[in-house]
Formats: C-alpha cells, sequence, structure tokens
C-alpha cells in the first residue's frame, strides 16, 4: 500500500553506502550525528561467513526480501506487517576496518518510531549468536 520507490541510488560507491538523508527515519554507520549514526555490526570469523550469516538472518525475518547480494553487499527490502511501509536496507562488509556498515532507511513518511535501529539493533544480537 505506501511501498514507494525502489531507491535507484543504493549501493556502495566510492567504498561507502549513503549516509542518512535529514530526515529521522534513516540509520547509518557512516552517520555522526546522534539522531542517525549506528554501530557498524561485529562479527567473529571471515567477512564471508559473516556475510552469510547475515543472509541466513534476512531470510528469516518476516516480509523480507533480498533484492541484490554479492560477496561483500546485501540490499533488503523490509515491509510492514500493517501498512506495506517498505525500509531499505543494505549491509556492506568493510574488509579495511572489518566490520559491517550498515544503512536502513524508510522510503516514505518522516518518522519511523525507531523502526531501523530497532532492525539493526535484532540484526546485530542475532549475528551475535553465530
Amino acid at each position: 500500500m505506501f511501498a514507494g520507490k525502489r531507491p535507484d541510488n543504493l549501493g556502495v560507491r566510492e567504498g561507502r553506502l549513503l549516509t542518512c538523508p535529514n530526515s529521522p527515519n534513516c540509520v547509518c554507520s557512516y552517520d555522526q550525528d546522534p539522531e542517525h549514526a549506528i554501530a557498524p555490526l561485529t562479527f567473529s570469523g571471515s567477512p564471508e561467513k559473516a556475510i552469510a550469516d547475515l543472509k541466513q538472518i534476512i531470510r528469516a525475518m518476516p516480509k523480507t526480501q533480498i533484492v541484490s547480494e554479492s560477496d561483500d553487499y546485501i540490499y533488503a527490502e523490509f515491509t510492514s506487517k500493517l501498512m506495506g511501509f517498505v525500509d531499505d536496507v543494505e549491509f556492506y562488509a568493510d574488509r579495511e576496518a572489518n566490520v559491517i556498515q550498515v544503512r536502513s532507511a524508510s522510503r516514505l513518511g518522516k518518522s519511523d518510531l525507531g523502526v531501523n535501529r530497532k532492525r539493526i539493533e535484532a540484526i546485530r544480537s542475532e549475528l551475535g549468536k553465530m
């Protein structure tokens, strides 16, 4: 119902994900301001295993679709249960920093009531169990 149009500017550019727009419905590990900043995901083992584990976690989450993936990158769409709002979520295995950079942003609206931050923290928790 409120899917919006899939962004055409996502992905890794010059070794980075996009930072957040001014709206409060986004979190990104590259952002520094408290409203948008979130820590990257850490992992033990190889980046390949971490990406494989992330794919498993994402596929287990409801109303989620992996749109594109590579050895170092995952782009997934998460759709809300009630109204069908879509959030675009990206993961990038930053081999230089040995972390997974993240960006989670709502396509529509201004406030997300913290949904994007909660989602990344839930994924962080699941990744820590693997």
